[in-house]
């Protein structure tokens, strides 16, 4: 066991929760349903045009809304009702999926309508991912997220491996109408699942709904100033980078490299499924026993094996063994990113960081892809792959600076300690903007703690929403200290104090404890003349 593992007992399973255990079976035929459509899309489009780009566009269009969307799916998650976004979003699946069914059915589809509806689907998928995935903390208990994480990568991966045969035979036998209808229904199960859960009330936070925009920028200004986010989501996105070659070469792996057909490619797929299957089934478990980084060094250096055996052996079953590989490894890294940032985000702005860790990594997929399409066009297949194992190693050293946080062992609940004041003046929600001082008084010996102490205070400040952060001190007072910032409007100074969570606890008692006096420091606040109203 490693000296970071964790002490505790093991946590009881996610399927012994029935809210769980029911979403979770609705969900893993809903990602059956998703493959199907996706390969009765493919062959449909194959067979309205002989144009090879129109039929990759179809990929496109499943993976467009993806970066387009999921930031904004995260924002809504975090500003509303968790469980009316995920059913608005699978209805509006639903609606869409029978509408190309029956259009499918009377013959009236055409390449580009088939696109439309596609994109309509997957950017349904994009609002409702974040949603279902920061909805595990309301479902499960927190020392349960990581096995049940491991049980939605597990979910998605047996769909990956068995869904497209599926789907290939229900468009054998049936026809593409038919199963973009299969793909419709799939959705009714996940539907009544989630009616049927009781979602824990919902406290308004003071200052009402953040505004949309407004709410993506502070989701990504808390992770790029979150020091256990941000290993993460830099992480998450350079492991993505080097694994998309497996993903977009593996047709040319089989076709080039093995001198292989349909049937060879189709088992490597399904060799890279299997090892992905295995690698969700025990991520959970070695999770609970393994410190997250040490379990993400391990995966990676899985992964590039993998890479290195796809791109070194040209026969088919050390191929096998390196997609086998590939999958396992590409799973239990992302599955334990995937976890590290559910545990190390509070739960205000948890779908958001997800969002955004997805976002990191899809477009460093998008970008590997093109990068190594590249290198095997012009060196190779055997020398893109090469590069992309060397990469992936070199991509789990970095967590010798980096290190992942020990997530599970991170109190993120609210500080709870800060009241609103009241004033003499009226404001509304959108008064603004507000300008604060903090007024300190600290022994001349204490000068250096209390910088020190400030510097944290800053990172803390603009993490949770402050501008033009600055400290002062008096040229006529040498033991008084102002810390200034400014927020758009009352509404964004209510939000801002109400983030302070736990982890902040020592840097907020340092500072009380430094200030001289027994009232805490003194704190001004102002607002711009023009927004405020003569008291009634």
């Amino acid at each position: 066991m490693s000296k970071d593992a964790d002490p505790r007992p093991a946590s009881p399973s996610p399927l012994a929760f029935p809210t769980f255990r029911n979403l979770w079976a609705s969900n893993l035929l809903s990602n059956f349903g998703g493959q199907v459509q996706t390969v009765a899309a493919g062959w449909l489009m194959a067979t309205l045009t002989g144009s090879p780009q129109m039929v990759a566009l179809v990929q496109a269009a499943v993976s467009l809304p993806v970066m387009l969307l999921i930031l904004l799916g995260g924002a809504l998650a975090d500003s509303m009702d968790k469980r009316r976004l995920l059913l608005s979003a699978q209805l509006f699946m639903l609606i869409v999926s029978s509408t190309l069914a029956a259009l499918a059915w009377a013959g009236l589809v055409t390449p580009w309508l088939l696109l439309m509806f596609t994109f309509l689907i997957s950017a349904g998928g994009a609002l409702n991912n974040p949603a279902w995935q920061a909805s595990m903390r309301d479902i499960v208990p927190r020392e349960a997220i990581s096995r049940a994480v491991a049980l939605n990568s597990t979910s998605i991966n047996l769909a990956r491996t068995l869904g497209p045969a599926l789907g290939g035979a229900i468009v054998a036998t049936l026809g593409v109408a038919a199963a973009f209808l299969a793909n419709a229904l799939s959705y009714v199960a996940l539907i009544v699942a989630v009616l049927r859960w009781r979602q824990p009330a919902r406290t308004q936070p003071l200052g009402g709904r953040e505004p949309l925009g407004s709410a993506i920028l502070t989701g990504m200004r808390y992770a790029a100033m979150s020091p256990h986010l941000r290993p993460v989501v830099t992480r998450g996105a350079i492991s993505g980078f080097s694994a998309s070659a497996a993903f977009a070469l593996m047709p040319v792996v089989a076709r080039q490299q093995l001198g292989g057909g349909p049937m060879l490619l189709g088992a490597l797929l399904g060799a890279f499924g299997a090892g992905a299957v295995a690698g969700a089934l025990v991520s959970g478990r070695l999770r609970e026993r393994v410190a997250a980084e040490y379990l993400v060094r391990a995966a990676m250096v899985l992964l590039a094996s993998g890479l290195l055996l796809l791109g070194l052996w040209g026969a088919p079953a050390p191929a096998g063994l390196g997609a086998a590989l590939t999958g396992a490894g590409w799973v239990l890294a992302h599955s334990s990113f995937n976890a590290t940032v559910q545990l190390a985000a509070p739960r205000w702005v948890s779908a958001r960081s997800l969002a955004l860790y997805q976002t990191a990594t899809f477009g460093a997929m998008v970008a590997g892809s093109a990068f190594f399409g590249m290198i095997a066009e012009r060196s190779g297949v055997s020398m893109a792959l090469v590069a992309a194992g060397t990469m992936q190693l070199l991509g789990g050293l970095l967590g010798l600076r980096m290190r992942l946080p020990a997530a599970e062992t991170l109190n993120l609940d609210p500080l709870d300690r800060w009241t609103p004041p009241r004033l003499d003046l009226e404001v509304d929600a959108r008064s603004g903007p507000i300008f604060v001082e903090l007024e300190y008084r600290v022994a001349l010996e204490d000068a250096e703690a209390f910088l020190a102490a400030m510097q944290e205070r800053e990172r803390i400040r603009r993490r949770d929403g402050a501008r033009d952060w600055g400290l002062w001190r008096d040229l006529n007072d040498a033991m008084r200290w102002v810390e200034s910032y400014r927020v758009p409007s009352w509404a964004d100074y209510l939000r801002h104090n109400q983030r302070r969570t736990q982890e902040d606890v020592d840097n907020v008692d340092t500072l009380l404890r430094l200030h001289l006096g027994p009232d805490g420091p003194l704190i001004r606040r102002h607002v711009r003349a023009r927004a405020t109203r003569r008291p009634a």
